[in-house]
């Protein structure tokens, strides 16, 4: 099995499978990031085929000042976040619940497994937060970045990211506390 460092210097040199490998090897790790950011499937599968779509446009433009994986996840964010742009540009459609129909079993059953409640729980909580707190809270306890790399993903001081992760974990902790239940106008601001 190959290195990021040398799919990275095939890829750069003009080989596909290079670049294929490489962006198998990392695309999870991009889906996690945009579905956190995102708060839904469709919008997450939308941020991450264009975060792929920009690796391999950028590439090159790897310097390796940072991990490759770093750099990685600085572009996923980016996408999320222009995917959140592009979703509040959009037109929304509201589904009546009796047109809606019911849970599929395979959906019921799926519920059932254990600890899929708590995610829900989370994704839902998380979906709550305003970006300012969600986006580096998702890249320092998904993500596991350091906060000097989320720094500099985000182009924000250190002291702001350690500021909005605590405000975020605060505000996500009283969300959860509260069963999601919080009015919309209720939410947590994002003033730093």
């Amino acid at each position: 099995m190959s290195t990021d460092h040398e799919l990275i210097t095939a890829a750069m040199a003009g080989d596909r499978a290079a670049m294929d490998s490489l962006l198998r090897a990392h695309h999870d790790r991009v889906y996690v990031v945009c579905r956190r950011i995102t708060g839904n499937d469709a919008d997450a599968a939308d941020a991450t085929q264009e975060a792929l779509i920009a690796i391999v446009r950028g590439l090159g433009r790897f310097d390796g000042r940072s991990s490759f994986s770093t750099w990685v996840y600085r572009v996923a964010t980016n996408a999320s976040l222009d995917e959140l742009r592009r979703r509040k540009r959009r037109p929304t459609l509201v589904i009546d619940d009796d047109l809606a129909g019911h849970e599929s079993a395979d959906h019921q059953g799926a519920a059932r497994i254990d600890g899929l409640g708590d995610r829900m729980a989370i994704d839902e909580a998380l979906r709550m937060l305003p970006e300012d707190f969600r986006v580096p809270l998702v890249l320092r306890d998904v993500c596991d970045l350091d906060y000097a790399d989320i720094a500099a993903t985000l182009d924000i001081p250190i002291g702001t990211v350690k500021s909005r992760i605590a405000r975020g974990r605060g505000a996500l902790a009283q969300i959860l506390r509260a069963g999601n239940q919080i009015d919309p106008d209720d939410r947590p601001t994002t003033a730093p």
